[in-house]
């Protein structure tokens, strides 16, 4: 663009209208917090300064939007937006950028070229206000824009405060206004709060502008979408199903099947590869990676895990920042979490849950298992029932398993306890000691049959 500008996003309101202790901007809306959709919009339109006015939670806000572009502004007490503008003019003065564009932090769908679209439409009619508008069917509840006969704004009029014939006006109040800087900080003194709201009201320098004969325009933008506000936890769920159609469209588009996109949950930063396959009722949620050829099958859920190409999850099991490689298998009913690597061709069966582990090439355990803290070689076999006792009450403790080891079923292993290259455990036995490579482990009693114990148990309930 021929000339900079700055951006000023309000997010220091309250919730109102959520029923909310948490501000708005930190809701989550598709794997990000509400705030997080039009911060990356302004920055990616390429601002000179970006600051942010923070209130309410102030410091949670920081933390969750904090990066080297953005300088936060704390707006203490919240007397309206106008007066967000008035704590942020010390900043706003010292910038050199000849135009500020105002931001309200909760539209998600803003595209960053519409920023830099009405920056330029702001520019080239040398305006002292450039409001972004949209025209919508229903307008109700929307403050409605007021031309001049030339075509130019008037005003910004709240539809409490409208006319008849006001309210029959479809062009609406996005809540984003560009400025001239100089234009900004030479009338913000004249802000009243003498109005319904008791608040500054940045909208009512639109009329101040006008009666001064300042020159206001319009952009409107066609998608009304675009500006939708979030106010209220159904326009959050509105919204939330327009970003998730499009994340599966663009999906679909790129070369991965999903069944059934109205029931499929992908977040935004979701990546996956061609060819893949999600079926009806998964959540790929985070930022979960999925590679080529993967088939993630129905009511699965993966957060913020890693898979490798040709995967497979089955029905109904949970996947939880882990990591599973090339041609690996999970499913159904398991659980993998907190860490759980699970290496090339391994096998994780239906009801194996697997924590902070890592799960050899080629190894399988495939049924009813828990194996937590664990490193496990290739070509490992669990047998059913397998638990690694990994915690004493107070502290965790390891399991290694070494290559082409056979654990049989039903064992127990008491960690720390290490289980040497080639061995076996017989089934059904506690091990509590290191068993060396090539051994037999077992740890249980000598079976003891005492014939007719039950015979003669009988006749004595008779007797009593």
């Amino acid at each position: 663009m021929s000339q900079r500008f700055s951006v000023v996003i309000l997010a220091a309101g309250k919730a109102t209208r959520f029923k909310s202790e948490h501000t708005k901007v930190l809701h989550g809306l598709a794997g990000r917090p509400l705030g997080e959709y039009v911060l990356c919009a302004a920055l990616a339109a390429g601002p000179a300064e970006t600051w942010m006015i923070v209130g309410h939670e102030a410091e949670a806000v920081r933390r969750a939007f904090g990066r080297p572009e953005v300088q936060f502004i704390e707006q203490k007490e919240q007397l309206g937006t106008g007066h967000a503008l008035m704590v942020a003019c010390p900043a706003i003065e010292q910038s050199q950028s000849p135009a500020i564009v105002v931001l309200v932090g909760d539209v998600p769908l803003l595209r960053p070229e519409t920023l830099t679209g009405l920056v330029k439409a702001h520019e080239k009619a040398k305006a002292a206000a450039t409001i972004l508008t949209t025209r919508v069917n229903d307008p109700r509840g929307y403050g409605r824009i007021v031309r001049s006969s030339g075509n130019r704004v008037r005003a910004i009029v709240e539809e409490k405060l409208c006319t008849p014939a006001q309210r029959r006006i479809q062009e609406i109040n996005s809540g984003i206004i560009c400025f001239s800087r100089s234009g900004l900080l030479d009338h913000l003194g004249r802000l009243t709060r003498g109005n319904a709201q008791k608040e500054y009201l940045l909208t009512d320098l639109i009329h101040i502008f006008y009666s001064l004969r300042h020159k206001v325009i319009a952009y409107p933008v066609e998608d009304f979408r675009e500006v939708l506000g979030v106010n209220d936890r159904v326009e959050l769920a509105q919204v939330e199903k327009i970003l998730r159609v499009r994340k599966c469209e663009g999906l679909m588009r790129d070369g991965v099947t999903i069944i059934n996109p109205d029931i499929t949950m992908i977040d935004q930063e979701v990546e996956v590869g061609r060819d893949t396959v999600i079926e009806p009722g998964v959540s790929l949620l985070g930022r979960t990676r999925l590679g080529k050829d993967c088939v993630v099958k129905s009511w699965s859920i993966v957060t913020d895990s890693s898979l490798g190409d040709r995967v497979t999850i089955k029905p109904f099991s949970i996947v939880t920042g882990s990591e599973l490689a090339h041609d690996s298998s999970a499913g159904p009913f398991a659980h993998l979490r907190d860490g759980a690597v699970v290496e090339e061709e391994a096998r994780i069966g239906n009801f194996v849950e697997v924590k902070k582990s890592r799960i050899g090439r080629k190894t399988k355990s495939l049924h009813l298992t828990y194996i937590g803290d664990a490193t496990l070689g290739e070509r490992v076999n669990i047998g059913a029932g397998t638990v690694t006792c990994n915690y004493d009450g107070e502290k965790k403790h390891p399991t290694v398993i070494e290559d082409g080891v056979f654990i049989g079923s039903g064992s127990m292993l008491v960690a720390p306890v290490r289980i040497g290259k080639g061995s076996y455990v017989a089934a059904g036995s506690t091990i509590t000691e290191d068993v060396p490579p090539d051994s037999l482990g077992v740890g249980r009693a000598r079976q003891v049959n005492k014939e007719g114990w039950a015979k003669e148990r009988a006749k004595s309930k008779q007797k009593e």
